[in-house]
Formats: C-alpha cells, sequence, structure tokens
C-alpha cells in the first residue's frame, strides 16, 4: 500500500511515466479460423514489429507504452489495419486477428479499407467505435449510449436521458447484442416499452469496438426496425491476474481481469453510483440510485472450439428528495422541484441477461450455438402529496415482469467465392402487470385498473447467400419470424421479410452502395398485453401484429491512404402497421419518451410513418496524433394519426450536425472538443382549460395534452459544446489515467418543454379560480436549462 500510494504522487509529477509493455496475439483466416504463420504485425509509425510463428501467434515485448494503430498484412490475405489500440503496463495487450482471404487469391479484384471494415451483408450504414473512441469522447462520460450521438443519422433529447434514435425511429426500435447474445436493455431507469433512460449500464472496460448498423440489416438479425449495435467484449487476460479501478464523475467500479483455469479467462465488473449524494447536495427532487454488474468467461477448447458466458444486471432505485426545496430561494426553480415531487413517481427496477454462445469451427467456417435469458421487474407508485397512508390519494400502482429464454443456432460457411449464412432461433416469452392508474380519456378522468399476464413462443428461421462478381458485390438474405399470439402473427407468409445489398468497386478508393429491404418488429408486451377489466386482450383482438417497416438506402463511400474516410448516404423507411393509440387519437410513434411506461393502452395497428432523409460522414482514424469525426443528417420523421394525416413524430429534428476532433500530445496529454448542433423537437402543448378543472387536476396531478394538436409546437435549435483532457502516466505494473471533462462547457440553454401547474397559495394547495369554482388558477411554468457539468475522472490499473 505504501508503494502505491508513493507511486500516485510521483505520478502527478509531469515526466515520470516509464517502464515497457508487451502486445501479443493470434492471427487467423477469417473464414476458416485456422491459424496463419508468417504473418507480419508492425506498429504503425514505428519500426517494430514481429512475425506470427507455425501456431498464428506473435508477441513484442519492450513496446513504449501508448496508443497505436497495428498494421497486420499476409500474402493471400487483406491488409488489415487496428486503430487505437491502448498498450499499458499493467496487463499484456492481448489481440485476436481475423484475416480475409484476399481478391488475389479469389483473383478479383482486391479493395483496400484499411481501418474500416464492412460485410457483404451490410457493405453500407455500418460505423465502428473503439473502445479507445468511448473512453475520451468529450462529453460522453464513457457512455456508449452518448458516444454514438457523434454519428451521422443519430439524434436524442435534448434533457439527459441516453434516448437512440436513429433515422427518425423510435428508441424502442433498436436492439443490442453482447458477443452475438441479445440484451434486451443497456440503460438504467428505462423506459419499459421503450429503450432510453439518463445512464448506460454496459462497462466501457467490456468494449471492444462496436458495429452500429443504421441499415442493411443481416438476415441473421430480426425484430429491428432503426439499428443493429453489436457489442464485441475482449476475452480475458490469460497469462496474469489484473484489476482496475474507476472514479467517475456519478459511479465508481472495480473490475477484475485473468485468468480462471486452465484455457479460460474471465473479466467481472461492479459499479454503484452516488448521484444520490450529488443530487441532494445540489437540491434536486430526486435521488436516482443505480448498480450494475457484468462478466465473461471464456473457455479454449483447442483450435476447433470456444465456449462463452457473458451476464450483464442492474437493479436501479429512484427516491424523492422532500427537502429538495429547503432554503430555495430562486421562485422559478421552487416551483420547478415543487411539479417534480408532486409527479415523479418512486421507482425500483432490475434487469439481467445471462447467456452462453459455443462456436465450434470447421473447414469452411463455423456453428454458432446460443442460449440465453432476460428478465425486468419493474414497479412503481405515487400518492397525491407524496402521502402514502392515505390510500384514497393513490395514483399510481404499477408492477410489471418481462421474461424471455431464447435460443439460436447460426451457419456461417464459406464455398469458395460464396458465403452462406443461415440458421433458427426459438424463444419463450412471458409478461405480466398488475396496473392501476388514472388517466384522462374523451375529457373525464378515468381509473384504469387491470392485471394481465400473456405467454408467447416465437419462432425465426434466416439465411443469406453472397458472393463477389468482378468490382460487383452482391448479397441476398430471406428470413422469417411467427408467433403464437393470435393468427395474426403465425403466418411465417405475413412476416417475409428479404432484403438485397449490392456494392460496387469503382477503384480501390470508391464504392457505390444499395440495400433494400423490408423488415418486422412485433410492438412492445406493454401492448400486446393490454386488457380490459373484464379480461380481455382487447389489442390482439382488434388486430396488433408485427409493425412492417420497408427500407432503401444508397450512397458512395471514399477512403484515403491516410486513415480517413467520406460518405453520403440517403434512405428513405415507410412504416405500416403502427400501434394507434386510440383514446388518445395518436400513433405510438407520436407520443414520444418519457420515464415509466409506454403502450399499456388501447392500440390498433392503424398508423402509418414515413421517414427519410440525407447524412454526410468525414471521419479521421488516429493518423499522426490526429483523429475526428464530421457528420451532418438532414432526416424528417412523420406518421400518422387518427385522422389519417401525417403529422412531425417525436422523433422529427431536421438537421443534425456534430463535430468532434481531438490531439495526441507529448507526454501522454490528450484534449478533444465535442460540438454539436440538433434541430428543435416537436412537443404537444397542453390543453390548459381541460387541465385547470379541479377533478381532472386530482386525479392526475399534471396537465392534460391536447392530442388534437399533435406535435405542433417545436422547441428552438439547441447546441452544445464539451471538452476534455486526458493524461496518462505509465510505472511499472500499473497505470494511471486521469481526466477531465465539461459538458455543456459555454452554458448554452437546453430548450425544455414547459409544462402547466396550479397556482398554489402559501400552505402549497391548488387555489381556486374565484371566476370559476370548477377549476383551479394555472400557469405555464419553464422548463429550460443551461448546467454547465464539470467532471473529473481517475481510473487506476494495476
Amino acid at each position: 500500500m505504501r508503494t502505491f500510494l508513493a507511486g500516485l504522487v510521483l505520478s502527478l509529477v509531469p515526466g515520470l511515466s516509464f517502464s515497457q509493455a508487451v502486445v501479443k496475439g493470434l492471427v487467423s483466416d477469417a473464414r476458416t479460423r485456422a491459424a496463419l504463420p508468417f504473418v507480419n504485425v508492425l506498429l504503425d509509425g514505428t519500426t517494430q514489429g514481429a512475425t506470427t510463428d507455425i501456431d498464428g501467434r506473435f508477441s513484442m515485448s519492450d513496446v513504449k507504452p501508448g496508443l497505436y494503430n497495428i498494421v497486420v498484412s499476409s500474402v493471400g490475405y487483406q491488409r488489415r489495419v487496428i486503430t487505437e489500440v491502448q498498450v499499458g503496463t499493467a496487463r499484456p495487450v492481448e489481440l485476436e486477428i481475423a484475416l480475409e482471404p484476399s481478391a488475389t487469391e479469389l483473383k478479383e479484384v482486391e479493395i483496400t479499407r484499411k481501418p474500416f471494415t464492412r460485410t457483404q451483408e451490410s457493405p453500407l450504414s455500418v460505423r465502428t467505435i473503439g473502445s479507445a473512441e468511448i473512453m475520451r469522447n468529450p462529453g460522453g462520460n464513457r457512455d456508449i449510449s452518448k458516444v454514438i450521438r457523434a454519428l451521422p443519422g443519430v439524434a436524442s433529447t435534448a434533457s439527459f436521458r441516453n434516448d437512440i434514435i436513429i433515422r427518425g425511429g423510435a428508441p424502442n426500435e433498436n436492439r443490442f447484442y453482447l458477443d452475438g447474445i441479445e440484451v434486451p436493455t443497456i440503460n438504467h431507469f428505462s423506459t419499459q416499452g421503450s429503450s432510453g433512460g439518463p445512464v448506460g449500464m454496459i462497462n466501457v472496460n467490456f468494449i471492444r469496438e462496436v458495429d452500429v448498423i443504421t441499415g442493411a440489416f443481416p438476415a441473421a438479425r430480426g425484430n429491428t426496425l432503426s439499428s443493429v449495435f453489436e457489442f464485441k467484449q475482449p476475452e480475458g487476460n490469460t497469462e496474469k491476474r489484473t484489476f482496475t479501478f474507476m472514479l467517475g464523475s456519478s459511479d465508481l467500479g472495480f473490475t477484475f481481469d485473468g485468468p480462471t483455469g486452465k484455457n479460460a479467462s474471465t473479466i467481472i465488473s461492479v459499479r454503484r453510483s452516488y448521484l444520490q449524494f450529488l443530487f441532494q447536495a445540489l437540491k434536486l427532487p430526486f435521488l436516482p440510485i443505480y448498480n450494475d454488474a457484468q462478466f465473461k468467461h471464456t473457455i479454449r477448447m483447442g483450435s476447433k472450439g470456444r465456449l462463452t458466458f457473458i451476464g450483464l444486471g442492474a437493479y436501479d432505485n429512484v427516491e424523492l428528495n422532500p427537502s429538495a426545496n429547503d432554503g430555495v430561494t430562486d421562485a422559478e426553480r421552487f416551483e420547478r422541484n415543487r411539479y417534480i415531487l408532486g409527479n415523479i413517481p418512486e421507482n425500483d427496477q432490475w434487469n439481467y441477461t445471462v447467456g452462453a454462445r459455443y462456436d465450434r469451427f470447421v473447414a469452411k467456417g463455423f456453428h454458432t450455438f446460443v442460449v440465453s435469458r432476460s428478465h425486468l421487474f419493474n414497479e412503481a407508485s405515487k400518492f397525491r402529496n407524496n402521502d402514502e397512508s392515505d390510500a384514497s390519494g393513490l395514483l399510481l400502482r404499477y408492477g410489471s415482469q418481462e421474461e424471455e429464454n431464447k435460443f439460436r443456432y447460426e451457419a456461417i460457411m464459406n464455398f469458395g467465392a460464396w458465403r452462406f449464412v443461415g440458421g433458427v432461433n426459438a424463444e419463450h416469452a412471458r409478461y405480466s402487470t398488475d396496473t392501476y392508474t388514472q388517466r384522462v380519456i374523451a375529457g373525464n378522468a378515468v381509473i384504469v385498473d387491470y392485471t394481465s399476464s400473456l405467454s408467447l413462443d416465437k419462432f425465426g428461421g434466416f439465411a443469406q447467400l453472397s458472393r463477389t462478381f468482378g468490382k460487383l458485390s452482391s448479397s441476398f438474405g430471406l428470413r422469417s419470424d411467427i408467433n403464437t399470439l393470435n393468427v395474426n402473427m403465425s403466418d411465417p407468409i405475413d412476416q417475409l421479410s428479404p432484403r438485397l445489398s449490392l456494392s460496387y468497386a469503382v477503384n480501390d478508393a470508391f464504392t457505390i452502395n444499395a440495400n433494400a429491404g423490408r423488415f418486422y418488429q412485433l410492438p412492445p408486451y406493454t401492448v400486446l398485453g393490454f386488457r380490459d377489466p373484464a379480461g380481455s386482450l382487447l389489442n390482439l383482438q382488434r388486430g396488433i401484429r408485427y409493425i412492417q417497416a420497408d427500407h432503401v438506402v444508397a450512397g458512395v463511400e471514399y477512403y484515403t491512404r491516410d486513415n480517413a474516410k467520406f460518405s453520403v448516404e440517403g434512405f428513405h423507411k415507410w412504416y405500416d402497421r403502427y400501434p394507434l393509440l386510440v383514446d388518445k387519437g395518436i400513433s405510438l410513434a407520436n407520443l414520444g419518451g418519457d420515464f415509466g411506461v409506454i403502450g399499456n393502452e388501447l392500440a390498433s395497428p392503424d398508423s402509418r410513418g414515413r421517414s427519410y432523409g440525407v447524412e454526410f460522414l468525414a471521419q479521421q482514424k488516429l493518423y499522426k496524433g490526429f483523429y475526428g469525426i464530421l457528420s451532418y443528417t438532414f432526416v424528417k420523421s412523420e406518421f400518422t394519426n387518427a385522422d389519417g394525416r401525417f403529422a412531425p413524430s417525436s422523433w422529427d429534428y431536421g438537421h443534425i450536425l456534430n463535430a468532434t476532433a481531438g490531439r495526441r500530445l507529448r507526454k501522454d496529454w490528450e484534449v478533444g472538443l465535442n460540438f454539436r448542433l440538433q434541430g428543435g423537437g416537436p412537443y404537444t402543448p397542453y390543453d390548459v382549460g381541460l387541465s385547470s378543472r379541479i377533478p381532472i387536476w386530482d386525479a392526475t396531478q399534471q396537465g392534460v395534452l391536447d392530442f388534437s394538436r399533435i406535435n405542433t409546437e417545436r422547441l428552438r435549435i439547441f447546441t452544445q459544446l464539451n471538452a476534455r483532457v486526458d493524461k496518462r502516466y505509465y510505472f511499472k505494473g500499473w497505470t494511471l489515467n486521469v481526466y477531465f471533462d465539461v459538458e455543456n462547457a459555454l452554458g448554452s440553454e437546453l430548450p425544455g418543454v414547459p409544462f402547466v401547474d396550479v397556482v398554489r397559495n402559501a400552505a402549497g394547495q391548488p387555489t381556486v379560480d374565484p371566476a370559476d369554482p370548477s377549476r383551479y388558477l394555472t400557469r405555464i411554468v419553464p422548463n429550460d436549462g443551461a448546467t454547465v457539468i464539470p467532471s473529473i475522472g481517475v481510473m487506476v490499473e494495476f
């Protein structure tokens, strides 16, 4: 301990970084997984390198710590660049590198894309983010849901939520996979029936890279309309046990990484927030507490097999802070705190996913078997005046669970120039809820009180065939999904999902790409499981079925020799059979996102939608110490409501501009800036007259939206500048990383939707309108904010 503290003190003195590091790994054939001997592995920008031995392994010692691009090349294989590999002294860097056979071997034209990769199945709309990019992103707080905002096509709400909005689609249209195992949610305090939340669950120490696929979805990935996230986790260290301690802006965490038996390795992490203490000190009206845990255990079964176990879980709790207004003198803040205290429920939520994956390598490819289980528990309650002793003041009682048990078999085989991917999946799911709430329906306060449960089996099959003909690469895929809920969803022809991708290589640097496909997604369980007091599943009786979306995407890409890429893509999506919320008369897509639950009400499959736009991307991977991303998106997103007319959806943001740039300086300093501009999102104004009626306000304790004017108002355009500085120190056996991050560094005002509140007397009780005793006096409360959020983080690896 004395040595550690002494080192920590010395590390604060500039110029004291020392010690050397090790880089080693295995190089194999991407198609057969056979080890490749005599492959050249070079640290870009240096003269240091190695050659793989007969078993495909390489090792480089006495490497100076830092961030490197690693260039891998061999006769008969495509040259590959692995960007931004962080080399430190706490542990050796272990890499698994798969090389694709080159066009020379296949008698075709070779396309060198340097650090940018893609597949024949998805030749466009794929962006890859590495762990170093996630860690250093200004304002990202090591949270992948925030980091991806730098990519084209990605929008976000102006609040502190992590809603992932891709190409004008709703947050629940995204799917997430950890090492090929599906995870239903990646955010704490997630909205049931959607996916957003304020804090990400995945520890960045568990991320090697992330593929974000926003179109041209491979047939092996179903039940998605907007995006697929493929999180690729590193395997545990096989040489020594190492530990990481992380103190961030909102939580502290601990990670173990090391060998746990012969041919086995494990990574385990746990995190706990301390946001509740910060919120209490800042006099905020609610106190969020989150905890999460994650693990990966890998067993190597010789050269032909690998067994992987993964797990991700979280426990979240929201408590109210009744002392939030103690000592507050700002009238506007006082009113906002009081309104939030009167509306936000106390909430308990936990979820987990555990799964196993077995890969069996054969001569022409490999077989993958996946089993997993996911479970979500969500509970919330709210009483008038937060008085739980008064049963008559119950406003909300909600409890719900979602359980999914899944199996998937997938084969990836190569037959000469042909590539085949095929497989099947099966799933058993259960959903239950006990719901009591008060809503306004047709101008009257109505109690909604029901319990529901449903059980269903889902089945799917998929196949995709790809081949290159000279300069033209093509891929055709087909999948279908069914379930046992009702006859509308049991016919595989009704959910037949074809897709076609084409890519033409004009030359080594320039390609033209296109994709067209039809995709399906099951509506949220909250929609499927809604019942009336008699116990009837009303939404299923009304014909609720898989949501359909037809995609057309086309674009061009240009690659430079300096690790840079430029691309332009246009997209158009047509939605059909989207849930229409009957009592509100609006599409589920126009409801927006918030905490709690969405979709647990009467619905029919009668809404249609369209989303279209254009994206531009200029991306510079690490080159001579510089990196950056510039992206621009124009998007239009509209859905029909009960009147059949298209109206802006809640995700219709128009213009989105992002610029991120960074520079690695001497002595392991690094600086970065991120600028974001986003068009104002639409919102629905309140029906102030209806909201002011005493029975309505007493039942709901909040304003009633005027859905006859759905999304007719817009927030202002908002801008935000984030900045970050990192410093790394390397010592024998351990590494220290310190960073300073400022979110919204210029204090820009972030627009929020104003809300309706009643005028209150000195005792805090609503004031009756003297001109109309049937109503309360009301007022509009602004909801803009201009908070600068500085944070300091420390990470120690040893």
